[in-house]
């Protein structure tokens, strides 16, 4: 009987404790910190414009917009028996979502970024293969400009349809 009654107190702690976290949760976390505020009772304590003074100084800066459409698609031939480079400027932790396919051809690529402001010369990639076709997603270590490398070891010209979706600012060849 010492059990049960043990039981049931915590059952009734428990839920008492949930209550008040679901209250504090409506009425004061999610008013200041998402600017979230359904009771109306956020506003009128002043913990929505925390969630607006919280949202002005401390938002890392956004890439630019490329184009409406979320997607875009670039198309790149590389000559024959040569070597190109198409970059993009990326913040750091922001992400690019990719599939480049060939016309055929594999082509060597190095998938590498370097970071912004270095005059050391100093690259990091990130895959390096010898494919027709790639897809995935990458998500920048460092902000600086990240792509590809690609050469053509044929003896004809190979084109590329590059899809790109993500935060990024073209940069190009």
């Amino acid at each position: 009987m010492q059990h049960l009654i043990d039981l049931t107190t915590l059952i009734k702690a428990t839920l008492i404790a949930v209550l008040i976290a679901a209250i504090a949760l409506v009425t004061l976390i999610l008013p200041a910190e998402y600017n979230i505020d359904p009771t109306g009772v956020g506003q009128k304590l002043g913990l929505t414009l925390l969630a607006d003074a919280a949202e002005t100084t401390t938002s890392p800066p956004q890439p630019e917009i490329v184009s409406a459409d979320p997607e875009q698609v670039v198309e790149v031939t590389v000559p024959a028996g040569e070597g190109i480079e198409y970059k993009f400027r990326m913040n750091q932790h922001d992400k690019l979502f990719y599939e480049w396919i060939t016309d055929g051809e594999p082509l060597y690529f190095d998938l590498h970024g370097e970071p912004e402001g270095d005059t050391t010369g100093y690259f990091e990639s990130y895959a390096i293969a010898t494919l027709d076709s790639m897809e995935g997603s990458f998500t920048a270590p460092f902000t600086g400009s990240h792509g590809w490398y690609w050469k053509n070891t044929s003896t004809k010209p190979v084109a590329i349809q590059l899809i790109v979706n993500g935060q990024y600012q073209i940069i190009g060849l």
